[in-house]
């Protein structure tokens, strides 16, 4: 073997090797950030989100008898295995909230919860609710999902259009559906 070719490996190993040392925190720490910042409580320690935190504590999206837990992810981002949909807005909603909490003299909940529910789209609420038009015991409520679901050009509506206070307003007691 002449030197060029050695000299070629050795610069190749010695990459991968870079790589490979380089490579496995910043993905770690990547990952960890990302789950890190990814739970509720991590939500909650901004002071404008409290309240959301607080409410959603008290809804049947945490508390019900099925003992299922939809968290602040699940509604406001798109499904996980979209990654880079995912992440992309995951991302864009942090910068944004890092904006909002050091430029904002007041947080307008009622405006940020409008602007909400405009960029809610029924597929993040159909990943957890996903057996809509079976409900045997409420026929009613089958027909209305399913001109939700099949709906006709021009009939769109949004799954927040009906279910609209479920989650984030002031309630005196806890709900447990």
């Amino acid at each position: 073997m002449d030197d060029k070719k050695k000299k070629k490996i050795v610069i190749g190993v010695v990459l991968v090797a870079l790589g490979l040392i380089l490579g496995f925190p910043l993905f770690s720490l990547s990952y960890y950030t990302m789950v890190r910042t990814s739970t509720p409580e991590f939500c909650a320690s901004c002071h404008e989100i409290e309240y959301a935190y607080d409410t959603w504590k008290t809804s049947s999206h945490h508390n019900n008898a099925h003992g299922f837990v939809a968290d602040c992810m699940d509604c406001h981002l798109p499904a996980p295995h979209d990654t880079f949909n995912f992440f992309y807005a995951k991302t864009m909603h942090g910068i944004k909230d890092v904006i909002v909490h050091f430029t904002m003299d007041e947080y307008d909940r009622e405006e940020n919860r409008e602007a909400a529910y405009k960029s809610f789209k029924n597929q993040q609420c159909q990943k957890c609710h996903r057996n809509l038009l079976y409900m045997p015991e409420k026929r009613g409520a089958m027909l209305a999902h399913r001109s939700v679901v099949y709906a006709r050009p021009g009939y769109e509506k949004k799954c927040v259009d009906c279910h609209r206070n479920l989650v984030h307003f002031q309630r005196p007691v806890y709900d447990y559906l």
